[in-house]
C-alpha cells in the first residue's frame, strides 16, 4: 500500500477534474434513486387515486420529475464518464512521463538485470492497472457514501426509523465489505498480477523468436509452457470473479432484507391512502440505492493488483543511475575530436569476467581507427564506454583532453555519432525518421543527407512524407545502412563511432557502404569495430583485440609484414571467399 503514494501526487495535477467525475458519479447514482422512487410513488399513487374514487389528481408534476430525473442521469452519466476517463487518461500519461523519466537514465547498467519483456510490462501493463484505483476504488467508495447519506437524509421526510435503518446497512457494508472482501481476494490479485506479468514476458519471448520456433522441435514447449501460464491466470481470475459473484449474492441478500424491514416500518403507519403510495417510494429507493452499493463490495478486490503493480514500479524507479552526467558543460571545441583511453578496466558485475584489461588506445583529430578481434573481445563494450552507457572501473578516458565524466549528457551526445550494428527505423515518415538525429532540421537539408548517401530514389513519389512501417520494411538492408548514414550526416558530429557497418551485406553493397564510408568521414575522427576486412585498408590504423587488450596495432602494411593475427584473419578471410 505505502507503494501507491508515490503515483498519487502525481493526480494532484488533475484534483479538480476528478473530483467532479466523482461528483457527476455520485449525482448519476442520485438520479438513477431519484427516477426509481418517483416512479413507484407515482404508479402507487395513481393506482390508489382511482381505486378510492379521487377523480382529481395532480400527474404533471410527477410526470415532469420522472422525465427530468432520466435526462438529468443521461446527461450525468454521459459527462461522468468524459470527465473521468480524460482524466484518467491524463493521469496515465503524466504516469508514463514520470516513470519514462526515471527509467531513462537507468539505462543501459541499471536496467540489465531486468528482462526486456519485464520493461515493457511494467511500463505498460503495471501502469495501466494503476487506472483501477480510481475508477473502481476511489470513485465508486465516495460515490457510495454521498449516496448513502443523501438517501438517508431524503427519506427521513418521510420516516426516521425507516430512514435509519437503510442509511446504517448501507454505511455498514461501505466500511465492512471493502476490508472483508480484500483480505478473501488479495491472494487472487496478487497471483493475478504475477501471472498477467509472466504470461507478457512469455509471449513477448515467443513473438520475438517466432521463425526459430516454428523451426526448431522446442516450440512445443514454448506453447506448453505458455499454455499453462493462460490456464493458472484464468483459473485465478476464475476465483476472483465468484469473490465477485458472492459479494453481488450478499448484496442481493442485504437488499431484500432491507426492503422486507422497510416493508414493516411502513406497516405500522399506513392509516391513510398517501402512506401505503410512500411505503412504495421508500422501497423502489432501497432497491435503487443498494445498487449503488455494487462496485463497493468488489472495490478492493481490485486493491490488491493496483498495489502489486505499484510495488513492482516502486522497485524499479527507485534505483539510483549508475551513471550521471554535470548540469553544466566544460568550455570544449566541438570542430575537431580526439581520443584518449588510458588503461582502462571495465566488468559488467563484480564477479563477471574481466571485459576489458589495461586497454589502451590514442585517436589523434580525424584519424580513422579499425578495431578487429574475435566475438567477444571487448570492442562493442569500448563503445558503449566510450558513449557512457557504462563508466570503467578503473582508468580514463578523455575526450578533447577533458574527461568523459566532465561532459553534460547533451553536450557528450552532440560529439559523438554513433552508427550501430542494427539499424532502428520507427513505424513513421521518412522524415521522421531522419529528424530524430537533427530535430530542426528542414526538407531541403533532409533531401541532401539523402541524396549524399546514394538514396535519392526515397525523394520520388511521396517522399519525405513515405512511410517506412515497422522496421523499415520496404527498405533493404543496404538502404537501412545508408539511412543510418544519412542519420550521422544530420548529426555531424566530430567524432563517429561504427558498430559494424557491414554486417550481413552482400560483397557488393560491402564494398559500397565502406566507400560512402570513407568519403563521408573524410573530416571525422572514427573508430570503426568490425571483423569484415573489406576496405579496412585505407584505414590509417588497424588494431586488433583479444582478451580486452590491444594485442596489435598499425598500418596495414606494418601488420601484414608482421605476418601475426591480422595477418592470419586475412588468410583466412581469403580462403573462405575462395570457397
Amino acid at each position: 500500500m505505502k507503494a501507491l503514494f508515490p503515483f498519487l501526487k502525481l493526480w494532484r495535477r488533475h484534483s479538480w477534474q476528478l473530483f467532479f467525475g466523482i461528483i457527476l458519479a455520485a449525482l448519476t447514482l442520485l438520479a438513477s434513486v431519484g427516477l426509481l422512487s418517483l416512479s413507484g410513488w407515482f404508479l402507487a399513487a395513481s393506482a390508489m387515486a382511482g381505486s378510492a374514487g379521487i377523480y382529481s389528481f395532480n400527474y404533471m408534476l410527477p410526470a415532469a420529475g420522472v422525465r427530468g430525473a432520466a435526462i438529468l442521469r443521461t446527461v450525468a452519466r454521459y459527462l461522468e464518464r468524459l470527465v473521468s476517463h480524460d482524466a484518467t487518461f491524463k493521469v496515465l500519461k503524466h504516469l508514463r512521463v514520470a516513470i519514462f523519466s526515471k527509467i531513462y537514465p537507468l539505462a543501459p547498467a541499471g536496467t540489465q538485470e531486468f528482462r526486456q519483456g519485464d520493461l515493457l510490462n511494467r511500463f505498460v501493463g503495471d501502469v495501466e492497472t494503476l487506472d483501477h484505483l480510481y475508477l473502481r476504488v476511489i470513485s465508486p467508495m465516495i460515490g457510495a457514501v454521498l449516496v448513502a447519506v443523501v438517501v438517508g437524509i431524503g427519506l427521513s421526510y418521510i420516516n426516521v426509523s425507516a430512514a435509519v435503518f437503510v442509511a446504517l446497512v448501507m454505511l455498514a457494508v461501505i466500511v465492512l465489505f471493502p476490508p472483508i472482501f480484500y483480505r478473501l481476494g488479495k491472494s487472487a490479485g496478487e497471483q493475478i498480477a504475477a501471472l498477467s506479468s509472466a504470461y507478457r514476458q512469455q509471449l513477448t519471448t515467443n513473438l520475438s523468436a517466432m521463425s526459430e520456433l516454428l523451426l526448431f522441435p522446442p516450440a512445443k514447449d514454448w506453447r506448453m509452457t505458455l499454455s499453462q501460464t493462460e490456464q493458472k491466470w484464468q483459473a485465478t481470475q476464475a476465483r476472483q470473479q465468484s469473490l465477485n459473484a458472492m459479494a453481488q449474492s450478499i448484496i442481493l441478500f442485504l437488499t431484500g432484507i432491507t426492503v422486507v424491514v422497510v416493508f414493516i416500518i411502513m406497516s405500522r403507519y399506513q392509516v391513510e391512502q398517501v402512506a401505503t403510495a410512500d411505503s412504495a417510494l421508500l422501497i423502489f429507493c432501497v432497491l435503487a440505492a443498494f445498487e449503488a452499493l455494487g462496485p463497493v463490495a468488489i472495490a478492493f478486490l481490485h486493491l490488491s493488483e493496483v498495489s502489486i503493480a505499484a510495488e513492482r514500479l516502486h522497485q524499479l524507479i527507485q534505483q539510483a543511475p549508475k551513471v550521471t552526467f554535470p548540469d553544466t558543460a566544460v568550455p570544449c571545441p566541438e570542430q575537431d575530436a580526439n581520443l584518449s583511453l588510458n588503461a582502462v578496466n571495465f566488468r559488467y558485475s563484480d564477479t563477471g569476467p574481466q571485459v576489458l584489461n589495461q586497454l589502451t588506445l590514442h585517436l589523434a583529430a580525424k584519424q580513422k581507427v579499425a578495431l578487429l578481434g574475435s566475438t567477444g573481445c571487448g570492442k562493442t563494450t569500448l563503445l558503449q564506454l566510450l558513449t557512457r552507457a557504462w563508466d570503467p572501473q578503473a582508468g580514463e578516458i578523455q575526450l578533447n583532453h577533458q574527461p568523459l565524466q566532465a561532459y553534460s549528457e547533451q553536450q557528450l551526445r552532440s560529439l559523438i555519432t554513433v552508427v550501430s550494428q542494427r539499424v532502428s527505423i520507427f513505424n513513421q515518415t521518412l522524415r521522421e525518421n531522419l529528424t530524430l538525429a537533427k530535430p530542426n532540421a528542414n526538407d531541403h537539408q533532409l533531401a541532401d543527407s539523402l541524396v549524399a548517401v546514394g538514396l535519392d530514389n526515397l525523394l520520388e513519389g511521396a517522399g519525405l512524407d513515405s512511410w517506412l512501417g515497422e522496421g523499415g520494411r520496404p527498405l533493404s538492408g543496404g538502404e537501412r545502412r545508408r539511412l543510418a548514414i544519412a542519420r550521422a550526416l544530420l548529426h555531424n558530429a566530430p567524432l563517429w563511432l561504427l558498430d559494424e557497418p557491414l554486417e550481413g551485406l552482400d560483397a557488393q553493397t560491402e564494398h559500397q557502404i565502406m566507400q560512402l564510408l570513407l568519403k563521408v568521414t573524410a573530416d571525422k575522427t572514427v573508430l570503426m569495430v568490425t571483423h569484415r576486412l573489406t576496405g579496412i585498408e585505407s584505414l590509417d590504423t588497424i588494431c586488433v583485440m583479444d582478451q580486452g587488450q590491444i594485442i596489435e596495432q598499425g598500418s596495414h602494411e606494418d601488420l601484414i609484414a608482421q605476418q601475426g593475427r591480422y595477418f592470419a584473419f586475412r588468410v583466412r578471410q581469403k580462403s573462405q571467399q575462395k570457397l
